[in-house]
């Protein structure tokens, strides 16, 4: 499997929010393993975080925006694009306001910036999903409709029909993320004039000028249009090119609006926050049905790992047996509940626990017919990630893990005397001060049988 990646220092590039019209500067950050791309507000008190989730969309009028705990990101989806077409996987994103500057309207400057600060390979492998049946969403009052089907990497083909002369039909593809940079990241923002005109009128394009958006002129421009242009462009003269557009700009390729919606469909599917493996198809894309198909996609890669039992041969020779996990656990029986560690990395752990009838729980626990009681599946899954813990500390016999907080505990099956449980856990951020915070899932029997968020912190013995 390939290997995560981040940027090797950070840098920053300033410019307009093309909404707000507020200046802005945005600082690439390098980021650890299982961080995906996060934002940073520094503009707010404690530098709040967004994290490009899409089930933190809240609109997707003129971009998609993200809003959490009432603190916003809007228009990320081409700084996102810029991330996933260098194939980066960890970074963050800060920002001293809601809006990424809009520079050309393209990810060509995102891209350049990113470069500059050079990309590296980290120590995790890289999460894919692997698509192996045709997934589709279809938007019945649009008629957009955007599917995923398999293939043998990340491609992407975009078809777009606004109905209108002076754009017609176009399409777009990319066959390798490695084209990203060349054929998709310089494809510019585009408007139509009746669209530009109501945005004027709201005052929805403070930062908006001939540089960093093409304006398709789909209407007859009137004197009074073209001199509200003229002030909202800060231009003494505006016409209308033989290629329907407006002046002052040249267009990088006949196809660049379908380019442009192809690099906004790569941005908006980054939220997903999982690569994918597997050829997309959207035919009249747009910011919502985009984000509503990630939406989709989403749910189902989270029960695809619910249900994604991992395959180990329980034969092979342990990492761990007891006697090395009791050099480790301050646990003793009755109270010790792993049996052995067969897998760990420094972000992930793997025990088992074999249930027997001699476990002296089952004596008063439903003698008549013994189920494991699901608090103590959770406390076996706790130990387990005990051992994931303390495994970053030099002396680990001399610490101790104390829960913190449980969240999100499932029970979907009865574990009962003959199972063998397997416990993997991962890490969803770094330990940091001793904190540890990790997704659990207990498997029985082919079987996913419990998950928990648990967070636990190190701590000393005296």
């Amino acid at each position: 499997m390939a290997k995560q990646r981040t940027i090797s220092k950070e840098v920053s590039l300033q410019g307009v929010g093309l909404h707000t019209g507020n200046e802005v500067t945005l600082t690439f950050k390098p980021a650890p393993n299982n961080t995906g791309y996060c934002f940073v507000r520094t503009d707010l008190e404690g530098n709040p975080m967004v994290e490009a989730d899409v089930n933190y969309v809240v609109n997707t009028q003129r971009g998609t925006n993200l809003e959490k705990d009432g603190v916003s990101i809007q228009t990320s989806e081409h700084v996102l694009a810029a991330c996933v077409g260098l194939e980066i996987d960890n970074i963050i994103i800060e920002l001293d306001a809601a809006e990424p500057p809009i520079m050309d309207g393209s990810s060509k400057f995102f891209v350049e910036a990113l470069e500059k600060a050079g990309i590296e390979e980290q120590e995790c492998d890289r999460e894919e999903f692997v698509v192996t049946d045709v997934i589709r969403y279809v938007d019945d009052k649009t008629g957009s409709e955007i599917l995923v089907m398999p293939a043998d990497e990340y491609q992407v083909t975009t078809m777009v029909d606004f109905g209108t002369k002076v754009l017609g039909t176009q399409n777009a593809s990319i066959q390798k993320m490695s084209e990203f940079k060349t054929e998709i990241a310089d494809a510019r923002t585009f408007s139509f004039l009746h669209e530009l005109e109501t945005l004027l009128e709201h005052g929805l394009i403070k930062g908006g000028d001939l540089n960093n958006a093409i304006v398709y002129v789909d209407k007859e421009l009137s004197p009074e249009t073209m001199d509200k242009l003229r002030v909202a462009f800060k231009k003494d003269n505006i016409a209308v090119k033989p290629n329907g557009i407006l002046d002052n700009l040249t267009l990088h390729y006949p196809n660049e609006a379908a380019r442009h919606k192809l690099l906004d469909v790569i941005g908006d599917l980054a939220l997903v926050g999982t690569r994918i493996r597997g050829k997309v198809i959207a035919n009249k894309p747009g910011h919502l049905v985009n984000t509503q198909f990630a939406k989709k996609l989403s749910k189902i890669i989270k029960a695809e790992k619910r249900n994604n039992v991992p395959k180990y041969d329980l034969d092979q020779e342990p990492l761990m047996d007891v006697n090395e996990i009791m050099n480790i656990l301050p646990h003793r029986s009755p109270f010790l509940l792993v049996d052995k560690i067969i897998e760990l990395t420094s972000s992930t752990v793997v025990g088992v626990k074999n249930v027997t009838m001699n476990e002296p729980f089952f004596v008063g626990h439903f003698p008549g017919k013994p189920v494991m009681p699901g608090v103590l599946q959770v406390e076996a899954m706790a130990q387990t990630g005990g051992i994931l813990a303390l495994k970053s500390v030099p002396d680990p016999e001399n610490y101790l893990t104390f829960f913190m907080k449980i969240d999100n505990v499932k029970f979907k099956r009865q574990v009962v005397p003959g199972d063998t449980l397997i416990f993997k856990l991962e890490l969803l951020a770094p330990i940091r001060r001793g904190i540890c915070q990790m997704q659990g899932y207990a498997y029985a029997n082919g079987k996913l049988v419990t998950e928990a968020i648990l967070m636990a912190q190190i701590v000393k013995q005296k």
